[in-house]
């Protein structure tokens, strides 16, 4: 039984991921009205639509230090106020500059909060509820993205500031987060580990009464085994462990091709020969299928363990990209044999990688250098994604979907190998016994 006050702290850390989704999703509605509007060129409209994704890069490779030096707790309220702000002056931005730094200001929020959102759940977390309670993360990015599509269409006919109002609506979530984060405590590992042992016993006390001195003494006997100095450093060769398995996971989590087929689902439908309504339509479905198969890994991470959803992930991610790759050299497409591959394609993603991704990387390094270390998982999985986005293009019309989507096959087996041969399983163990296991002490 989780503790109503833990849940309570973890939804609202996972609005996070809510406002994640909905910012990165809800400029696919605006982007048409604001290329006309300002007049931009090709390679305008490109920089302003991928300047987001420029600034998630920054937000996650620096989102480690104010975890670190202000805590995990007054983090989020920047971040919030991020989320606030980029909403609310992209809504207004009288011109084309103004907008491209708001939007910046926005990715910044989405790349930090990718780092010290999963980073705090894990942290408050009980050891046999803690995949679940870190995948609400994953489950609101994905709702967030459905809710951003809903709201898009829902005021797509506003007439000329349908554009503004699509961005502006943000500010209402944005605006909750940042007072709900008021009702949350700082994280009691943050807090040991800063010398303030009283007020992290008390909220340790709060998540798990029965085995709080336990948990102390466990904290406290890790923290005294790691050296100061250079194990500070996430590049001490006692971390490299954890170090390639977050390298690792995060890489294959994108050479899945997942962004590839999320950005592009209609060009990648029209090239199977559907028509542009089909299409459209064939991708809204794919934002309901992520959701859908996102809520059940999430419920069965903690029953079944990160290791048992990635096998079965891998293996049906190897099937239907394969088949669609074979479909792509037949050119035998049959109507709808693409659109319901890469249907399946979504389903397995989001049971695996999709719900596994923030749970597995915020356990696996130990608390003194855990916000370094899940600022490089999240920042590799964020430069993965940009070039995944930025080459897809270029290579599907070079290479012909079949290549691509070869390619894509064979880096899936590549990440089975890499489950069976070297993911460890990390359900049930508390964050100590997970540093025990992977860092050479």
């Amino acid at each position: 039984m989780i503790h109503r006050k833990v849940f309570f702290w973890s939804i609202v850390t996972a609005l996070g991921g809510f406002l994640f989704g909905f910012d990165t999703a809800v400029i696919s509605g605006a982007e048409k009205a604001i290329q006309q509007l300002w007049r931009l060129s090709a390679f305008e409209h490109g920089f302003t639509i991928s300047i987001a994704l420029i600034g998630t890069v920054l937000g996650a490779m620096f989102g480690g230090i104010p975890s670190d030096k202000l805590g995990r707790r007054q983090t989020l309220r920047w971040i919030a106020v991020l989320y606030l702000v980029s909403a609310v002056g992209a809504a207004l931005a009288p011109g084309w500059v103004l907008f491209m730094v708001f939007r910046f200001l926005g990715g910044l929020g989405v790349g930090a909060s990718s780092v010290t959102a999963p980073l705090y759940i894990s942290e408050i977390s009980p050891a046999n509820s803690r995949g679940k309670l870190v995948g609400l993360f994953q489950f609101n990015i994905v709702f967030g993205i459905l809710a951003a599509y809903l709201s898009n269409y829902l005021l797509a006919n506003t007439g000329d500031i349908s554009w503004r109002l699509m961005l502006g609506v943000q500010a209402l979530p944005a605006a909750a987060f940042l007072l709900f984060l008021y009702q949350v405590p700082e994280s009691p590992r943050w807090l040991l580990l800063h010398g303030r042992l009283d007020e992290g016993r008390e909220v340790l006390r709060i998540i798990s009464p029965d085995t709080v001195d336990a948990d102390v003494a466990a904290i406290l006997t890790a923290q005294a085994q790691t050296v100061t100095g250079q194990s500070e450093s996430l590049w001490a060769s006692q971390y490299r462990t954890p170090v390639l398995l977050a390298v690792a996971f995060a890489f294959f989590n994108q050479v899945s091709g997942i962004n590839a087929i999320i950005y592009y689902a209609p060009r990648i439908f029209e090239m199977t020969g559907l028509g542009q309504g089909a299409a459209l339509l064939s991708s809204a479905g794919i934002g309901l299928v992520n959701f859908i198969f996102t809520l059940l890994g999430v419920n069965v991470i903690d029953r079944f363990g990160r290791r048992k959803l990635m096998l079965v992930g891998s293996l049906g991610l190897i099937a239907t990209l394969g088949l669609v790759a074979q479909a792509f050299y037949t050119q035998q497409f049959n109507g709808y044999l693409v659109p319901v591959l890469l249907f399946v394609y979504i389903g397995f993603f989001a049971f695996s990688q999709g719900a596994v991704i923030w749970v597995f990387i915020s356990e696996i390094f130990p608390n003194a250098v855990r916000a370094k270390g899940q600022a490089l998982g999240s920042s590799t999985h964020w430069v993965m994604a940009t070039v995944i986005a930025f080459t897809f293009p270029y290579f599907a019309e070079r290479l012909g979907g079949g290549h691509t989507f070869a390619f894509f096959c064979a880096m899936m087996v590549l990440q089975l190998l890499f489950v069976l041969r070297l993911m460890p399983e990390t359900k049930g163990s508390s964050l100590e016994q997970v540093e025990n296991r992977l860092v050479m002490h």
